[in-house]
């Protein structure tokens, strides 16, 4: 016999402007509750520390993680001058400390390196594995790892603020697996003054703002009600990225089923992947064709 799942068959997004303090493991377990949902999940970890979008999808939209992580975030941090921390950031023991500090124009010409197609090795606690362990695991035991550099696009790197000698303020926009205390550590050893982050805001990711986001207070305080069901957002948001076709009615059949249907819409390149609807409703995400979708993730 098969297991019922238990909760609710509720699906969606939910944005949480994630406060300091809590793990992004623990915002889906709360959100998870709150909705009474049977599935949850999350498009791309927030540290502790940090703030701003945490993009939670529930049930079905669960589908389209992939696609919100993937997709370009916007982040806007402090970085203290003068000092290297353990952990890259704040919460950390100061390791080093140098008593130089760069002029805006230093810091100006610095961040060139750092935009674009670049290399990047996460910091030494992170959730990167190393023989299957967390590299954070082997932090704390006092090993030191030679992580291997990844790449990373980072869309822009600006200059916002220089409020005094020893803080800068920044916005980034990269893509998937960016590590902000990297480019802060980085850019310290680039200046010659070493560096940390000092505060870290997400500001948006993918289709999803800070500004609309739920606060953690008023997820406690609405949790298992009908009201914070409306702060719910459809699913079909976490398919922004791609085109859109409409299945005909013999199609969305066919694509529920999990088969090739047949759909209409822009003329896309052969092999283009997009996503299905019908009626308003999102049936299926695959590859186009010839004049079917091709599935390969399917929306009950």
């Amino acid at each position: 016999m098969a297991r019922t799942r238990k909760g609710r068959a509720v699906s969606g997004w939910l944005v949480v402007d994630k406060p300091a303090g809590v793990t992004s493991t623990t915002v889906v377990n709360k959100v998870k509750w709150a909705f009474s949902a049977q599935k949850a999940g999350h498009a791309g970890t927030l540290d502790p520390a940090a703030t701003g979008v945490l993009a939670i999808a529930l049930g079905e939209a669960t589908k389209t993680v992939s696609l919100i992580t993937d997709a370009l975030k916007c982040y806007r941090f402090m970085i203290t001058l003068g000092a290297a921390t353990t952990t890259d950031d704040a919460e950390g023991d100061v390791i080093a400390t140098s008593p130089l500090r760069p002029t805006e124009a230093d810091i100006e010409a610095a961040l060139t390196a750092f935009r674009g197609d670049i290399q990047q090795i996460p910091p030494q606690f992170s959730a990167v594995k190393v023989d299957g362990a967390r590299a954070y695991d082997l932090a704390r035991e006092g090993e030191a790892m030679d992580l291997a550099a990844r790449p990373l696009w980072v869309d822009r790197l600006d200059l916002i603020a220089r409020p005094d000698a020893d803080h800068v303020e920044l916005e980034m926009v990269c893509g998937k697996g960016g590590y902000v205390r990297s480019i802060a550590r980085d850019l310290g050893r680039t200046l010659g003054c070493l560096g940390h982050v000092q505060w870290l805001r997400r500001t948006w990711s993918g289709p999803f703002t800070a500004e609309e986001g739920i606060s953690w207070a008023d997820i406690n305080r609405l949790a298992q009600t009908d009201e914070l069901d409306t702060w719910l957002k459809p699913l079909e948001l976490g398919l922004a990225d791609l085109p859109e076709m409409t299945a005909t009615p013999e199609g969305a059949v066919r694509l529920s089923h999990g088969n090739p249907g047949m759909v209409i819409g822009p003329s896309l390149p052969y092999g283009t992947e997009a996503w299905a609807s019908y009626q308003g409703r999102a049936v299926a995400v695959g590859h186009y064709r010839g004049g079917e979708l091709h599935p390969s993730r399917v929306f009950n």
